[in-house]
């Protein structure tokens, strides 16, 4: 038979306990909130990276194609460009990424079908 007193722990300590998970709980969150913060940016200047090669009219090379945005037009076809815009993650205040992302669909919309399937890219 188990004993009622082992599990029984006095309400001080209990309160102690609580109180030092909730400390730890709010640290961990503030934790969370500043990695966040940071992959936001990473993942930003990732897409401003990405999209150079359609911002510069005197870019020399192979341009990628955004494989997020082929696979998008690949499953859905025809979309508004704020529904593209917000399923890429890009705030349509960010000109230069909008631009970017215009950029690629002139030069998609130019290529043949057999080209497409060639050049899409990482990008």
């Amino acid at each position: 038979m188990i004993d009622e007193q082992e599990d029984f722990k006095p309400r001080r300590e209990l309160i102690r306990e609580m109180e030092a998970l909730r400390a730890e709980n709010k640290a961990l969150r503030d934790d969370l909130k500043q990695k966040i913060i940071v992959l936001e940016r990473y993942e930003s200047e990732l897409k401003r990276y990405r999209s150079q090669a359609f911002l510069g009219e005197d870019y020399r090379g192979v341009r990628g194609y955004s494989k997020e945005l082929v696979e998008i037009l690949k499953s859905r076809g025809f979309m508004d460009s704020y529904a593209l815009l917000a399923d890429l993650g890009i705030d349509p205040r960010e000109s230069d990424l909008v631009k970017a992302v215009s950029n690629q669909l002139e030069g998609w919309k130019n290529m043949d079908s057999s080209s497409r399937k060639v050049r899409a890219g990482d990008g």
